[in-house]
């Protein structure tokens, strides 16, 4: 049997077609994407080019069949206002945002709504660079690929961790030789976002970094 090719590969390399025809002038449709890389339906196809319109890779113009474009370089959007949330509890994440502990300016190419931001606590990240006190802006998502860095609910507390799959079953791998990985049984760990910046302030915080409140000590690294 041959094995399936992870969903984050087949997402390169659809961005890498796509990218390809909008050079040439030949924007795809979604069934030409679908037919190029023999998905067996067009939701499959329109999935990966939703994921990296997500991503900030495509931009797509409603109501046009050939409407992906390629973001325009050096255009960015004005920053945003981020919420910096408090300690998040099982299912509340939506409270969460609307009563946050301050906010964070982010300049994002899509979807600024869906962004949110934490500070970390905890040295189990330090391998990938995320240290005690950093700030991690991220992007709420009910999924993500083997390898991404993700924030998870397991055990009515929210975690950093890099996001591994073994035996189809998810684990949470720490970046650190001194932290176990964590296996939560079924059911038990809900996926919040995708991890897409860190931020790092080495002397004092500027005054603007965060809007109302003070420091928050948000989730176990």
């Amino acid at each position: 049997m041959t094995p399936k090719t992870p969903p984050g590969q087949t997402r390169h390399r659809v961005y890498h077609f796509v990218r390809k025809r909008l050079l040439e002038g030949r924007p795809p449709t979604v069934r030409e994407v679908q037919a190029a890389f023999g998905f067996r339906s067009v939701q499959t196809a329109r999935a990966h080019l939703e994921t990296l319109v997500s991503e900030g890779k495509l931009i797509k113009e409603a109501s046009k069949a050939r409407g992906y474009r390629l973001p325009e370089v050096g255009q960015l959007p004005a920053p945003a206002l981020v919420p910096l949330l408090g300690q998040v509890q099982a299912g509340t994440l939506t409270t969460a945002v609307e009563d946050p502990e301050g906010y964070v300016a982010v300049q994002y190419r899509h979807g600024q709504e869906t962004l949110f931001a934490l500070r970390v606590r905890g040295r189990s990240m330090t391998g990938a660079g995320i240290l005690p006190g950093d700030v991690v802006i991220v992007r709420q998502q009910p999924s993500a690929d083997p390898g991404d860095i993700v924030v998870a609910m397991v055990d009515d507390e929210a975690t950093v961790k890099r996001l591994r799959v073994r035996k189809n079953r998810v684990e949470l791998h720490p970046e650190n030789p001194h932290f176990k990985p964590i296996v939560p049984e079924t059911g038990d760990l809900v996926l919040l976002g995708k991890v897409i910046e860190v931020r790092r302030y080495l002397e004092n915080i500027p005054a603007l970094a965060f809007i109302h409140g003070g420091h928050a000590d948000l989730f176990a690294g």
